[in-house]
């Protein structure tokens, strides 16, 4: 589009590992296609407080093994607000940005749809985020470091519940999505994966002890998705220390170690690809749409279908753990 000359970025919500390949891979496929790019600093929050600074391709070098954002990221109660949109756009008009590219999750997208829509910005997302929950993509950046990091964490666990018999529930993020618990599950060898999509269907606590999932081992671990849905790992020790006290159980909540760390290659190719593929989206004219990857071919989905779409779970993958939990 001959009317953009300036691409603006920034990295919104919680960091996941590639954000950083992303913004390398943005700011110098721009700069190859002749655009100028500014950073912006603390997502949303530095577009109201005007917080831009020119970004060259040296800004970007040696970055893409890092984890976090170099452009950094906040919450903005500013930016929920009419006001606080207003002044956004105002500075994003004082640098000359023309277009953005915003990096982040379900949270960051929406907000980039409504400010595409007041002031008719060309807004282009990444899917940046390690729960994996954007509908319309198959994966997103940072879930497959995060479903490493998780793989790492478990596996250090496990040699503790076998030296005892003990049931392990052990949390992992995701909010309201199951996807780090259940693939978690799987590469892990755990017993079961206590996930939000199904919880509303069956008790997955009963129905875990009625099947006996103990009875040819010493240990169990089972991963449980963080969220209301599932009452969390804490909720379900408390559950089984009052409806089954024969059990010995023991909780680990992985937090925040799940955010962090080097991107994978995969994450730091999938950032890379998405990158580039942003500039073009714009090259091409596309506007309020998230890149995302489907049978490892890039796709351009509206913000719409993207944020307001539930993203369905592989139910086939439940089965898979309780065949190979026996």
């Amino acid at each position: 589009m001959s009317e953009i000359k300036c691409v603006g970025i920034l990295t919104s919500g919680g960091d996941s590992p590639g954000m950083n390949a992303a913004i390398r891979a943005v700011t110098r496929a721009a700069i190859y296609n002749g655009f100028e790019v500014m950073g912006i600093m603390r997502g949303y929050k530095g577009l109201v407080t005007d917080e831009i600074i020119p970004f060259k391709t040296q800004n970007v070098s040696n970055i893409i093994q890092q984890g976090g954002t170099i452009l950094k990221t906040a919450r903005c109660k500013e930016f929920m607000t009419p006001e606080g949109r207003q002044q956004a756009y105002d500075n994003m008009q004082k640098h000359g940005i023309d277009a953005l590219v915003v990096i982040g999750g379900d949270g960051s997208l929406t907000g980039a749809r409504i400010f595409a829509s007041e002031f008719n910005i060309p807004i282009v997302g990444l899917p940046g985020t390690i729960d994996n929950d954007l509908y319309g993509t198959d994966t997103t950046i940072g879930y497959d470091t995060a479903l490493n990091t998780i793989m790492d964490a478990v596996d250090k666990i496990r040699d503790t519940a076998t030296s005892h018999e003990r049931l392990f529930f052990i949390e992992v993020m995701g909010r309201n999505a199951g996807f780090l618990a259940l693939n978690g599950a799987i590469a892990t060898g755990a017993e079961a994966a206590i996930i939000p999509e199904i919880a509303t269907e069956v008790d997955q606590l009963a129905e875990l002890i009625e099947n006996g999932f103990r009875k040819s081992k010493n240990s169990s671990i089972v991963l449980v998705a963080e969220s209301e849905l599932t009452g969390g790992a804490m909720g379900l020790s408390e559950r089984v220390k009052k409806e089954f006290p024969e059990y010995d159980v023991r909780v680990t909540i992985l937090g925040h170690i799940q955010r962090g760390g080097s991107p994978s290659a995969a994450d730091r190719i999938l950032a890379s690809r998405m990158g580039e593929a942003s500039i073009n989206a714009l090259l091409e004219g596309q506007r309020n749409i998230m890149v995302g990857i489907q049978n490892d071919e890039l796709v351009y989905v509206p913000f719409t279908k993207a944020i307001r779409n539930d993203k369905p779970i592989n139910r086939d993958l439940l089965n898979t753990i309780k065949i190979l939990s026996i």
